[in-house]
């Protein structure tokens, strides 16, 4: 594939410009990057086109052209856009869970950054077709989800099944994209998310909750919240060992 081009310990908020200037101002208090590395980071861009130019399980070559802009990846007239499948959840409704959160933890603004540090690795980055309302942007402000990457898979897992979930109208808008990977396992190995899921693929690991969209999505007290926080840095480290092997074959 692309050994020895792709490093797994690569933070990309080092090449974002102005990432950590002023990140404890912003948000008042939440903390923010000045640029986001989904569209900043160079090098991000550039993993993901190694990482994702091969065949396709419908045994088509996905050869990825850099761009500019919404033409961050392309092929065959589809574009591609960075996401971060992570979440720290650091938002103005939740804010009394991290306010809680901050209290528990020694040093919360080391804990926090620590864990951006290792989040913004290849690990814990995908890519999804880019237009106005795409998976990138529905997954963040649905109510459902709210970032949830469990609660991502499960409906990309019911989307291949033929299921509803909340995210239905999206993934037919991209049906096309969907199909490259002929059914769930085929997305599931492309893209190294054999952690997300049991064996036999035919269920998700729910890192909160039971997966069934009728609880609030995020945490609601301390342990939850820190439990979280464990559960996506532990897929993180698998899916990083899973890529490097991968390049190293």
């Amino acid at each position: 594939m692309c050994k020895g081009k792709i490093d797994v310990t690569f933070d990309f908020t080092m090449d974002s410009p102005g990432y950590w200037d002023g990140f404890w101002e912003r948000k008042d208090g939440l903390g923010a990057g000045a640029c986001d590395p989904d569209a900043c980071s160079p090098t991000l861009q550039r993993y993901h086109q190694l990482l994702w130019s091969k065949t396709l399980p419908n045994g088509e070559a996905f050869e990825l052209l850099r761009g500019a802009g919404h033409m961050y990846l392309n092929w065959r007239g589809m574009h591609f856009g960075s996401d971060s499948i992570l979440a720290s959840f650091r938002y103005w409704d939740n804010r009394s869970v991290i306010e809680a959160v901050k209290r528990s933890v020694p040093d919360y603004q080391t804990f926090m950054e620590d864990f951006l540090h290792r989040t913004y690795t290849i690990g814990g980055m995908i890519i999804f077709p880019k237009h106005h309302g795409s998976m990138n942007q529905r997954r963040g402000t649905d109510k459902q989800i709210r970032d949830r990457w469990d609660l991502t898979m499960e409906c990309i897992r019911r989307f291949y099944n033929g299921e509803n979930s909340p995210l239905s109208d999206v993934m037919e808008h991209d049906r096309d994209f969907y199909a490259l990977f002929n059914n769930f396992k085929g997305y599931v190995d492309f893209f190294y998310l054999q952690d997300c899921v049991t064996e036999d693929y035919k269920q998700v690991r729910f890192w909160l909750g039971d997966g069934n969209f009728s609880n609030p999505p995020l945490p609601q007290t301390v342990d939850e919240y820190l439990a979280w926080i464990a559960a996506e840095l532990d897929f993180l480290d698998k899916r990083n060992a899973r890529i490097k092997a991968a390049i190293e074959q």
